[in-house]
């Protein structure tokens, strides 16, 4: 009997049924929706841009106003005139306890305070580095949800091979046991094809568990549970990158990664902070105005003094002499950290240089890989039904088999992972350029089936 079970399971496992289930943009969707990584990015994002609110209100006028009630019991002392008998004085004693009622507003406006500019500047910058490293969460969003995604097409395909293996091993150690039963085959045979078989349960099972545990993965990232998923079609454009020179995509990074922008604006931010601390030695002008009524009341009789309400302007003008070395200190402090933001924009620098290479070089890579995957797996179908036909006429060993269906199933799972890689690594090359967008998941959402 010359049916190729393994054969048979593993074209069934490359052409993929046609299928309604859950597709590319469908997981996009829901991640962009209830992923928590995305929406902590843009919560700091809001909660840093209000300092640019914060910093300009210290520019603006300041207004404040008081009223203040108060009692005192007992101990008065002296006279005062009564107002009733002119030239006669009557001891505050007589009138028990007394309450004052004082109103007063001021309004403030700085009129130069070099320290408070700078702090805006430094806010405005804080809120654009924020605002660039939202934009890269959104772009490593697209890259997740895809590379989660991939990773279950990937491991359903692993699963498929691993049993496909099993039930081919399963079918060579029956045939063996039956064989050595009516005393065709050694004992050795039986031995050897059961050993297979258990090793490619074994397998299997570990396929299964890798499977569960990423769609678990990919549920964290969409908040909704994992069902079927459109699988990666046949024909594949290997289409290299376009443009077909590594460095137009390295200048293009440097320009564009939003990473590497969100670390600019980190140095930039710094060196207004810089500025802030070195204006502690400059004096500050402001504008003041001022208003202000008291009035009071005795317990007994219908004594009582009010004051005219008060008007005060002025500007003051505050000098910083010495502060104990503290300003000089937070100008320090400054420079280090202008320093150490500079170090890691130069170490994002490097990354993204060698990050945009690197998958420029894997995409070209993956076209040579795919294709010599397809190439093999041609091959190990062929080569295992010749292997099998020799077998049975006695040109090859039951080994020979075995070690057949072993090579198939590894090219079968190379070229399922250079497939889903390829697809990856060309999103990757367009995060590394900070141009992954919406777009980039409609392409690839339309190789699906």
């Amino acid at each position: 009997m010359r049916l190729k079970l393994l054969t048979l399971a593993l074209a069934l496992a490359a052409v993929s049924l046609p299928s309604h289930g859950e597709d590319l943009l469908d997981a996009y969707r829901d991640a962009r929706a209830n992923d928590p990584v995305l929406s902590q990015a843009d919560a700091t994002r809001l909660a840093t841009g209000e300092g640019v609110t914060q910093a300009r209100a210290l520019l603006l006028p300041q207004v404040s106003a008081g009223l203040t009630l108060s009692q005192t019991n007992g101990g008065n002392s002296g006279k005062i005139q009564d107002p009733n008998n002119p030239g006669q004085y009557i001891s505050l004693s007589q009138f028990g306890h007394t309450r004052t009622r004082s109103i007063d507003g001021t309004l403030s406006q700085t009129i130069f305070d070099f320290s408070k500019y700078a702090n805006l500047k430094a806010a405005h910058s804080a809120a654009k580095a924020q605002d660039a490293t939202y934009e890269a969460a959104l772009q490593n969003l697209l890259v997740r949800v895809t590379a989660a995604y991939f990773t279950v097409l990937n491991d359903e395909d692993q699963l498929t091979f691993a049993k496909a293996n099993e039930d081919a091993y399963k079918r060579q150690y029956d045939q063996a046991d039956q064989q050595y039963k009516v005393g065709l085959s050694a004992i050795t045979n039986v031995y050897q094809a059961k050993a297979y078989y258990e090793n490619a349960k074994t397998q299997s099972i570990a396929a299964q568990n890798t499977l569960d545990n990423d769609k678990e993965a990919l549920r964290v990232i969409t908040g909704t549970p994992v069902g079927d998923l459109k699988k990666l079609r046949d024909d594949l454009p290997l289409d290299p990158p376009a443009p077909a020179d590594p460095q137009a995509w390295v200048k293009q990074a440097l320009q564009d990664n939003p990473s590497l922008l969100a670390q600019k604006d980190n140095v930039e931010t710094a060196e207004h902070n810089i500025t802030a601390a070195r204006s502690g030695h400059l004096p500050t002008i402001s504008a003041n105005v001022s208003y202000g009524k008291n009035a009071s009341w005795y317990q007994y009789g219908n004594l009582g003094t009010s004051n005219r309400p008060s008007t005060t302007i002025g500007l003051t003008l505050s000098v910083p002499l010495f502060s104990g070395g503290a300003t000089q200190s937070r100008v320090r402090q400054s420079i280090y950290q202008r320093d150490a933001a500079t170090d890691a924009m130069e170490l994002q620098r490097r990354q993204v240089v060698q990050d945009t290479l690197n998958y420029y070089r894997s995409v070209i890579a993956g076209i040579s890989q795919v294709e010599s995957g397809k190439a093999s797996v041609e091959s190990g179908q062929k080569a295992l039904e010749a292997t099998r036909a020799g077998f049975e006429v006695g040109t090859q060993t039951f080994t020979d088999v075995l070690l057949a269906i072993q090579t198939l199933t590894q090219s079968e799972s190379a070229y399922s992972q250079a497939r889903h890689q390829f697809i990856l690594n060309k999103l990757l090359l367009q995060q590394a350029a900070g141009a992954a967008n919406f777009k980039d998941i409609q392409d690839i959402n339309a190789l699906l089936k």
